[in-house]
């Protein structure tokens, strides 16, 4: 299934961004970048760090909560990204449940905050990831740390962005076609 690509170069939130495309009735799976986002937010209404020149992106798509539910697309979701993060670094990357990816067990790689929105009978996933690509944010009593500080490479944010988009179209045709069960064994590894 094919995942429109829309790029912003400064928004407050691309779940927002995403929220607003929904309830004007672009019902298309999309994906939404952005190389600013200046009032991210994180889970239970904390604020996400948003560092200019890291990964800020929110996918959104119909779901059928019968088939899927809320907190099954949560667990696939982390694994997904995991899959991606690890092409970059092989070793080290797990997840602390229910929204996040750690290095070393520790040290914040990235953020995962997942909403439902219901408009006109359907029921959309919004998914918003922030991921530390070049920079490390810094904030009190927060450990974390950038994909560049661990393989010293400037990352490339589109690129993975595409990334991203290429692995949640292979994931959203799984969907139509495969059980959760089945879907849970392919990318729960």
């Amino acid at each position: 299934m094919k995942i429109k690509f829309i790029k912003f170069k400064t928004v407050k939130s691309t779940n927002d961004v995403a929220i607003r495309l929904i309830k004007k009735e672009n019902f298309k799976p999309t994906l939404v970048l952005s190389e600013n986002q200046i009032k991210g937010r994180g889970t239970m209404g904390k604020k996400w760090v948003s560092q200019k020149g890291n990964l800020f992106i929110t996918i959104f798509f119909k779901i059928n909560q019968k088939k899927i539910n809320f907190r099954q697309y949560a667990i696939l979701n982390a694994y997904i990204l995991k899959s991606i993060i690890k092409k970059l670094v092989p070793k080290n990357i797990t997840i602390k449940w229910p929204n996040d990816l750690l290095y070393k067990k520790q040290h914040k790689i990235c953020g995962i905050l997942q909403e439902v929105v219901s408009f006109k009978n359907y029921d959309f996933l919004i998914i918003g990831i922030g991921l530390n690509t070049n920079f490390s944010p810094r904030k009190k009593g927060l450990k974390a740390v950038s994909l560049q500080s661990i393989i010293s490479k400037k990352i490339d944010n589109t690129k993975i962005a595409i990334n991203i988009k290429k692995q949640y179209e292979i994931f959203l045709d799984n969907v139509e076609k495969l059980s959760y069960i089945n879907i849970k064994k392919r990318y729960c590894k």
